[in-house]
């Protein structure tokens, strides 16, 4: 039996096994607060006497002990979950040492090394809950669309994403990186089976400290054969939409746990403002932003465009010197480029980067060159232009920053079990 069956077993013994959250003490009367990865469940055991069996054996117990139990179940609406368990008997599987993470407030310098305790907690539970739920509704959302799951490869021979932040590795007797994002390999999948997705982990060698960025982080990523720029932007909001609903459906339980202001998540409806690139460092300027207009949005510059709106907003239509070398410029004017940016309010930024590809040869192979890479290295994705190249295009949803704004909490790096940041790389 688990905790978050326990309303349909009213009346009932049951069997329950877990780990010691919290522990009470009040005269005749012992209490239990006990997890077992499901939910929380208050159980109480009585004893005329203090010197009864069952209280001896509550005395061994230490937070996070590790124990089974069986009593009946009944109704209690101030307990957690509504329900409360009397404990007839209960065994202890270990007794738990001194658990480092007690019930107060702890730095996060304490806690990190400490992360594979940490995430037990109530806050961080909840958090990773919701992570799983936002997962499924990731993949349910592409699987009604019509988006086929094509897995792209994580050890790679060649840049994404520019060489500034890739992570190299001897692949036997030549180089390899780790997967800046599936996108490349994407492409080649669109061109087989029409729309398709990937979604994994993703990797970037960038000396960043802010709030916003991971080493390791995951990446879904939709690409489309025959969409435009506009299409694809619409398949991004009808998809934020979509996943932030459906987790507030399922997981408002955890939200409530983590004092989640949900009226503002309520809100997000598709379609989302728009904006232009030009139109945004109009924004930036008139609130005193130091970027030069030109260059691309620094995490606070992308607060202040944000705050500007209640909900999501796009911007579109960067400078192609900013931008990846296989973005289609604007025909109006080459010099930006058919790309997009979805904005999180909140102070939450980027979630989503997208564009329509380049799918002429020619202007392909004059791009790689501009960017200063090898055409030799790029042959096979160069393919794609030589047989039955249609327009395409496609974005990346970084999953931590979504659930970050999702929930509401501060740092990216509780948004994911084992955060690797700049200076963590343990546990």
């Amino acid at each position: 039996m688990y905790v978050n069956n326990l309303k349909g077993f009213i009346g009932e013994t049951v069997e329950i096994r877990g780990w010691v959250y919290n522990l009470r003490s009040s005269g005749k009367v012992r209490f239990i607060l006990l997890r077992d990865g499901t939910g929380i469940v208050q159980t109480v055991m009585f004893s005329p006497t203090k010197d009864s069996l069952q209280f001896k054996k509550f005395d061994e117990l230490s937070l996070e002990s590790s124990v089974i139990l069986w009593g009946k179940v009944k109704e209690e609406k101030r307990a957690p979950g509504g329900v409360e368990i009397d404990i007839e008997d209960f065994e202890i599987v270990q007794v738990s040492e001194e658990y480092p993470i007690q019930k107060k407030e702890h730095s996060i310098g304490f806690l990190m090394p400490l992360r594979h305790l940490w995430i037990r907690s109530r806050k961080q539970f909840a958090t990773l809950k919701l992570r799983d739920i936002l997962i499924w509704k990731i993949r349910e959302f592409f699987k009604k669309e019509g988006f086929t799951l094509v897995d792209t490869p994580i050890l790679t021979p060649s840049s994404c994403e520019g060489t500034t932040t890739l992570f190299e590795t001897e692949y036997f007797d030549q180089k390899a990186y780790l997967s800046q994002s599936g996108q490349l390999y994407n492409e080649a999948n669109a061109m087989a089976f029409g729309k398709v997705y990937c979604f994994g982990p993703t990797f970037r060698a960038e000396k960043s400290k802010t709030r916003r960025h991971l080493i390791e982080f995951w990446m879904v990523e939709p690409e489309a054969a025959y969409y435009d720029f506009e299409d694809m932007m619409k398949v991004a909001e009808n998809f934020v939409e979509y996943i932030i609903q459906e987790t507030i459906k399922e997981g408002r339980e955890y939200l409530e746990i983590l004092e989640r202001d949900l009226s503002k998540l309520e809100n997000i409806k598709a379609p989302f403002p728009r904006i232009k690139y030009t139109d945004a460092f109009k924004i930036l300027k008139e609130e005193g932003s130091q970027t030069p207009e030109g260059e691309d949005f620094g995490g606070t510059d992308e607060t202040i465009i944000s705050s500007k709106f209640d909900e999501p907003v796009f911007v579109t239509h960067f400078p192609a010197k900013i931008k990846a070398f296989y973005m289609q410029p604007d025909p109006e004017n080459p010099e930006y480029t058919l790309s997009f940016d979805l904005l999180a309010p909140e102070g939450y930024g980027e979630v989503i980067g997208g564009s329509e590809r380049i799918h002429d040869y020619k202007l392909l192979v004059k791009k790689l060159k501009e960017h200063g890479y090898s055409e030799e290295d790029y042959k096979w994705y160069l393919d794609l232009r030589k047989y039955g190249s249609v327009p395409h295009s496609g974005f990346g949803l970084g999953l931590e920053r979504t659930l970050s704004w999702i929930t509401g909490i501060h740092h990216i790096r509780e948004a994911i079990p084992y955060p690797r940041t700049l200076y963590n790389l343990y546990p």
